[in-house]
């Protein structure tokens, strides 16, 4: 038996705060005169008690209000970030870049 909550999938894409990370939920759909494909997308904050990181997919469920903005828990993780980050601000997911070698300094004479 399943219970009637609103249900949620999306990336992480900030964890700074105890227990809250910042899901972002992206929609797109068709614009009923233009037809035209329009994307959106919404953050929300959310209780998180499994320790998620920024680039993990979740499922999220709505609850009771556990603070002024947080209505919502991390139901389930469906899938871990691995070694890709969040790019800062754009919450897009990024391939982390290989360290540049050292510079080569002239002996000095």
């Amino acid at each position: 038996m399943t219970n009637q909550r609103r249900r949620l999938t999306g990336v992480v894409t900030r964890s700074g705060l105890t227990k809250t990370v910042t899901v972002r939920i992206d929609q797109s759909y068709r614009h009923p005169l233009y037809q035209k494909v329009v994307r959106k997308s919404k953050d929300y904050l959310v209780h998180d008690e499994q320790g998620c990181r920024p680039g993990d997919e979740v499922q999220i469920v709505e609850s009771r209000p556990i603070s002024k903005r947080k209505r919502w828990v991390v139901e389930t993780v469906l899938r871990r970030a691995s070694e890709t980050a969040v790019a800062a601000g754009t919450g897009e997911i990024v391939e982390p870049e290989p360290a540049p070698a050292p510079a080569l300094r002239r002996a000095a004479g």
